[in-house]
């Protein structure tokens, strides 16, 4: 017996073959996402080497920088998702057996998944990226630290030149002892003990020809100087630190805020799709 189709009748979608979850619109969305993303942060590093400045005193303040950085930040990533979501959403075919809730949880669904692969592959191009400068910056070390290796306490070392300086009349003295010294008074947090301190004041007078109040105003600047830039390497890493802290919570935010805008997108654009919105005047060169 032939069991066709009333005409009435609504035949499934699946039994046609169309799947409910449609990749080809998908990966168009995903690769739009990620296009419209490099253009504009390409756009974005142009505008912020243009009002950046070495100089002191010209161009923006850090905390003007930092938050035209965020603000930019989330404009790119929840615009580029909502284009992705948007095109998602206007090229998936509508399933016409269920309710128009369904078709639009389903149209933000698409949305979502847009968003999903193109966070997945914008998190593979950082960390290839963040590999990359690693590695490069592991063989340049590599390569020239046979070179520089008797040298480096000499030019990098801040305690070993703060030592130094202590003994400027004779270069033969070894300042290894007086920057560990130096160093452990830093670690410590606390004065220097009588004994190092006048163990310093000694070397100074006796190497350096100097009386002794001379010597001791000088192995306190040493002191001073080490707890400087002690507290400037602190001051640094705490920067640092907070920075990333506010960039981690930005970027999540953002790649949130985009998840939603994706969802949204894709549902406009299904919206679109459903009503046949007609945006060919907006593509007329001419009438």
């Amino acid at each position: 017996m032939n069991h066709a189709a009333r005409p009435d009748e609504v035949i499934s979608s699946n039994a046609l073959g169309i799947p409910y979850v449609e990749w080809p619109a998908i990966l168009a969305g995903a690769l739009l996402s990620a296009a419209f993303a490099f253009v504009m942060v390409t756009f974005g590093s142009a505008i912020g080497l243009s009002v950046a400045s070495p100089y002191s005193g010209e161009g923006w303040s850090r905390t003007g920088f930092i938050i035209a950085t965020g603000l930019w930040t989330l404009w790119v990533i929840v615009s580029s998702l909502m284009a992705g979501g948007y095109l998602a959403g206007r090229m998936r075919r509508r399933i016409a057996d269920v309710t128009d809730h369904e078709v639009e949880v389903r149209d933000g669904v698409h949305g979502l998944v847009v968003w999903a692969l193109a966070t997945l592959f914008g998190a593979y191009l950082a960390t290839t990226a963040t590999l990359g400068v690693a590695k490069a910056g592991a063989e340049v070390a590599g390569t020239v630290t046979a070179e520089v290796a008797g040298k480096a306490l000499e030019k990098v070392d801040p305690l070993s030149l703060t030592a130094d300086r202590l003994l400027r009349s004779n270069a033969s003295v070894s300042s290894e002892e007086i920057g560990r010294i130096l160093a452990a008074s830093v670690d410590s947090e606390a004065s220097p003990s009588s004994a190092d301190r006048q163990y310093l004041v000694d070397v100074v007078a006796s190497r350096a020809g100097l009386p002794q109040e001379q010597a001791a105003a000088r192995v306190d600047e040493a002191f001073a100087a080490a707890r400087q830039l002690s507290e400037e390497a602190k001051a640094a890493a705490e920067a640092a630190r907070k920075l990333g802290i506010l960039l981690a919570f930005l970027t999540a935010a953002s790649l949130l805020a985009g998840a939603a805008g994706g969802w949204w997108a894709a549902t406009i654009g299904g919206h679109h799709r459903d009503e046949r919105t007609d945006f060919s005047r907006l593509t007329r060169w001419r009438r």
